[in-house]
């Protein structure tokens, strides 16, 4: 049975309207997306069988696109569809921070790392820099490749905060492994750039770890 059959009080999108997104199940989400079903599957059918067969929402999410394609019902199209609507949710998290509310909503600063980092495939180290009220002046890319005490250079991270006239500092970066747990080699970087910083009198507040589904902070650790 096609969705438009449906009693309007099961339609996906007309229970969106009528009691908001967080209402509605991740299948039925998706169903909005894909607006229209394959091969005598409603939508919201292929929506619960594209996350099944992907093992979650989030894996479906980040298939590229001749995985995505390769499943019956799906074409560039709807990739293109998708993706789109993940990159305004990237925007949207990143126009957050540009209005200040890193700290005041740290939730929301954890959303955005991970976004921004989680589905890289390697690791990246990158950089909120904040000013004296803890507004976002900008966000840094550093270094990419191996991080670690011997690729992170401290004077790279003063000299970017000093150019932007920063007051305070987030450092961030990935574990692709998946796994979010700080390493000695990150808690060594956290301590040298924590020392560097304060000679110049820039605070550094946090540093955040991005694995897969999860983001560690080692402030709240009481690590920083």
């Amino acid at each position: 049975m096609r969705i438009n059959d449906w009693p309007l009080a099961e339609r996906p999108r007309e229970r969106l309207l009528e009691h908001g997104p967080g209402a509605l199940s991740d299948a039925e989400l998706l169903a909005i997306l894909l607006r229209i079903g394959a091969r005598g599957r409603s939508a919201l059918d292929l929506a619960r069988h594209l996350i099944a067969e992907f093992g979650g929402l989030r894996a479906l999410l980040e298939a590229d696109c001749d995985t995505l394609c390769a499943q019956p019902g799906l074409g560039p199209a709807k990739y293109a569809q998708i993706n789109a609507a993940l990159e305004l949710a990237r925007r949207q998290l990143k126009a957050r921070l540009n209005r200040g509310e890193a700290l005041t909503s740290p939730d929301a600063t954890r959303r955005f790392l991970s976004a921004e980092l989680r589905h890289r495939p390697h690791e990246v180290f990158c950089a909120l820099l904040l000013d004296t009220r803890h507004r976002v002046i900008a966000f840094e890319e550093l270094f990419a490749g191996t991080i670690d005490a011997a690729h992170v250079h401290p004077r790279v991270v003063v000299e970017k905060a000093l150019a932007r006239k920063a007051a305070a500092i987030i450092i961030a970066h990935n574990h692709p492994s998946g796994v979010a747990e700080p390493s000695q080699a990150d808690l060594a970087i956290t301590r040298r750039l924590r020392d560097a910083l304060g000679l110049v009198d820039i605070r550094l507040l946090d540093h955040f770890i991005v694995g897969d589904g999860e983001v560690v902070s080692l402030a709240e650790r009481g690590l920083v």
